[in-house]
């Protein structure tokens, strides 16, 4: 990741590089957009705005930039502004829709569409962004929902024949990625190449029929995609960033030219850069480009330099977190993250910002991670797994039965736990036995539980484990209470370790330790419940033999002077 670190190192310092000269046209600044300048464009724009205060389309691309760039408040003022230019402005009022959807307002949102698409007539540029509107995630989600898609296909093939006498190949786009968004693969080229028949030139169809092939791992054939746009327009950035995304995926799926790639991605992604005007957009979408790399070193430097600007975007702080997280960084982590929580707004939190939140959090020995680890399932359920990371949590806490009771919560919630799960709940269970809360008593209910868990891990090993077994037989120790009467029902149990661990080619200190123990438990049946002289030597001189420091074993010894180990 070396060339990664040095992009980083030179572009962190260019954040917010702006052009005192800029085309004035609206075409123009459409052109930026669609090759993600947004400072470039929202700078064009303003000055539109200025200079032609009744187009309303220019406060419409102003507000659309906003949204790319995700400022809402500063969005819903640009599509006000451009009603009050012409209160008949159907783009404007898809603009104030797309809004709603962003802050949940539904029937706002349905509001606006509607009145966007009445005032559309046969212009098909509001059907096509009323389309894009249902396309844009709400967050927490982080995907379009099959029914937000299954409504902008709806709204867009309305405007492919709201005037047959145009082709918009932009609309064709917008409808490829709503079929893109549900792998609908085959709808999505159908529609990427009716754009194409309809504007050979369109830069963004090629580089989307290059994503398509991308997702099929069809390497070559997004490369000539890409390759096809940068031929019209060797200067247009989405193409190389795109490439040097399809380089990553294929780096992650052919180990074999995993580091070409690699680098090569990097020179695509350091070519995508320069062609941008180094606005916060393109950095953050570089900050995804190392997120999904894997280079959390360089994303931690990269959105700590950003978060030193003023007016830098908040998501920087999101990155940031990650990435002090991934870094064991935890104290930088947990000041991003708390920024972040505190002033995005609920609109833009996402669950797992609740996850490495809760993740930092313990990870700095704060127990209340484990609240928000809960939060963030509570608000997205695909997300279970963070009851194994709360039990484990509680485990080393030696709150024993609360993660027991975590390890169930895991198992019912994700329908997943291995062996060693298992095992570990059975610990629990024991434990909590063994170490009940102040002011109450032991619950034997929690011994059946513990076995039950022991013998369950046996059962789905195929063979037993010591180390259940060696538990079990704790467990029916501990059930045979009466000192006076002992039946010795851990009897077997032990014997089972026995041979088991005796089994093994070599022994460590715990296991001659355990071994010792265990042989005390069966001299002791045999001195008092079998009344087995014999026996009872032989079980304390095989202890001896394991460990001699045994205090049993010394014990029985020191009051049997007489006895000789048994051979």
């Amino acid at each position: 990741m070396k060339m990664i670190k040095r992009v980083a190192m030179s572009i962190t310092a260019l954040v917010f590089i702006g052009s005192s000269v800029f085309a004035q046209s609206l075409a123009d600044a459409k052109k930026a957009i669609d090759a993600e300048q947004y400072q470039k464009a929202k700078t064009m724009l303003k000055n539109l705005t200025v200079t032609q205060p009744t187009n309303d389309e220019n406060f419409f691309y102003l507000g659309w930039v906003y949204i790319k760039q995700d400022y809402t408040d500063s969005a819903k003022t640009a599509f006000n502004k451009g009603i009050a230019a012409n209160p008949k402005s159907a783009l404007n009022y898809a603009g104030l829709g797309a809004v709603a959807r962003l802050e949940k307002d539904k029937a706002g949102a349905t509001s606006n569409f509607n009145q966007a698409l009445i005032l559309a007539g046969k212009d098909t540029k509001p059907y096509r962004y009323v389309g894009e509107s249902y396309l844009l995630p709400v967050p927490p989600a982080t995907v379009v929902t099959q029914a937000d898609a299954d409504a902008a296909i709806a709204v867009l093939e309305k405007g492919k024949v709201v005037n047959p006498k145009v082709k918009d190949a932009e609309l064709m786009v917008a409808l490829g990625d709503a079929y893109i968004s549900q792998l609908k693969s085959n709808d999505a080229y159908r529609n990427y190449s009716d754009a194409l028949g309809a504007d050979p030139k369109s830069l963004t169809a090629h580089v989307k029929e290059g994503v398509l092939w991308r997702l099929a791992n069809n390497w070559e054939s997004a490369a000539n995609e890409f390759k096809a746009a940068l031929a019209i327009d060797p200067n247009f950035g989405p193409a190389y960033r795109e490439w040097a995304e399809t380089d990553l995926r294929q780096s992650k799926n052919d180990m074999k030219v995993a580091s070409e790639k690699v680098k090569e991605a990097v020179e695509h992604y350091r070519k995508y850069l320069s062609l941008t005007d180094m606005s916060l957009e393109s950095q953050l979408r570089y900050a995804d480009f190392l997120y999904n790399a894997g280079d959390f070193k360089t994303l931690q430097e990269t959105t700590a330099a950003l978060s030193k600007y003023a007016n830098t975007n908040l998501r920087v702080y999101r990155y940031l977190a990650y990435s002090a997280l991934e870094n064991k960084d935890y104290a930088a982590g947990l000041s991003a993250i708390n920024k972040w929580l505190s002033q995005a707004g609920p609109n833009r939190i996402y669950p797992t910002d609740y996850l490495v939140l809760g993740r930092l959090q313990l990870a700095s020995g704060d127990s209340t991670g484990i609240a928000n680890l809960r939060k963030a399932y509570s608000l997205d359920t695909t997300k279970a797994d963070v009851f194994l990371e709360i039990a484990k949590s509680d485990y080393a806490k030696k709150k024993y039965l609360a993660a027991a009771n975590d390890y169930q919560e895991y198992f019912d919630k994700s329908h997943k736990g291995g062996v060693l799960d298992h095992f570990y709940q059975a610990n629990g269970y024991y434990y909590g036995f063994l170490y009940p809360a102040p002011g109450t008593k032991p619950d034997s209910t929690l011994l059946t539980k513990a076995d039950s868990g022991y013998s369950y891990v046996n059962q789905k090993l195929g063979k037993p484990n010591a180390s259940a077994v060696q538990y079990r037989a704790y467990i029916a120790d501990l059930r045979d209470a009466d000192r006076n009467n002992i039946k010795g029902l851990a009897k077997p149990y032990y014997e089972q370790y026995i041979a088991l661990v005796t089994a093994k080619p070599t022994l460590t200190t715990a296991d001659k330790a355990d071994l010792a123990a265990a042989y005390v438990y069966l001299a002791r049946i045999y001195e008092y419940k079998d009344k087995d002289e014999a026996k009872t030597l032989e079980a304390y001189t095989k202890a001896k033999e394991y460990d001699p420091t045994n205090a049993a074993v010394v014990a029985y010894f020191s009051r049997k002077p007489g006895a000789k180990s048994a051979k």
